[in-house]
């Protein structure tokens, strides 16, 4: 049966000298599969370099029952970004971004506010001129409601620790265990997840302040999903936004 939906590209791996193996997260169906015939054709019906991720794609695949790989059709751009592949920062983001969505979405099934967020994301990256040194780590926050993973912010007050493990806010230091954050940082933590993306350019963090906040959202996610593995593309980011 022929399908057709927007996808989010995660990931491509060479599968044949004449396809490819992408990893889409759909709109219709959520994290699928695809073989992608590769061509250097203009007028072929697929063309492959259409799927460097995290493009936006529209495409017509031949969904068959009990197949977990369907074979695309046809594909065509959904909606061309104008600066993400070309400005160097967003370009790195775009990467991590990328990396993380593969490793993090593993649900087969359809979730249409999740691919909403996903999308309305990237293109809002795509259009910021400036002021979206922040943004990954609010993505990544504000990614965690749709995981099931937002912490409880209800009764945060100055001086709590914040438990990595019971995403919570606490007046006294969790015993047990060690994945825990100090206040002064907790009060970082806190005041990011109440952030979006109009208003992050007003939280200014010095590059190692957000390396460490990115860490500490990596652990989070690290402690709560599991087999999430280490992130090849953060190196690339703890080099930007001085």
């Amino acid at each position: 049966m022929l399908q057709k939906t927007q996808g989010i590209v995660l990931h491509t791996v060479k599968y044949k000298d004449t396809a490819m193996m992408a990893t889409v997260y759909t709109e219709a169906a959520g994290r699928a599969s695809f073989v992608v015939p590769v061509s250097r054709s203009r007028r072929a019906a697929v063309r492959s370099v259409l799927f460097q991720p995290p493009a936006l794609v529209e495409l017509e695949a031949d969904v068959r029952p009990n197949n977990p790989v369907s074979r695309v059709k046809e594909a065509r751009t959904a909606h061309p970004y104008l600066s993400l592949p070309y400005d160097p920062c967003k370009a790195a983001i775009a990467l991590f971004l990328s990396e993380f969505l593969y490793r993090a979405l593993r649900e087969e099934a359809e979730n249409r506010p999740l691919f909403a967020y996903l999308r309305s994301s990237l293109l809002w990256l795509d259009e910021c001129r400036a002021g979206f040194a922040n943004f990954h780590l609010v993505f990544l926050m504000r990614l965690s409601r749709f995981l099931g993973l937002y912490p409880n912010l209800e009764g945060y007050a100055d001086g709590d620790w914040f438990d990595l493990r019971a995403a919570c806010f606490t007046p006294l230091r969790p015993t047990g265990h060690g994945d825990c954050i100090a206040p002064a940082e907790a009060a970082r933590i806190a005041r990011l997840m109440r952030m979006d993306y109009g208003t992050m350019r007003l939280f200014r963090l010095s590059r190692e302040e957000r390396a460490r906040c990115l860490d500490v959202i990596l652990t989070y996610y690290r402690l709560h999903l599991p087999d999430f593995p280490e992130l090849k593309s953060v190196e690339v980011l703890r080099e930007l936004f001085d």
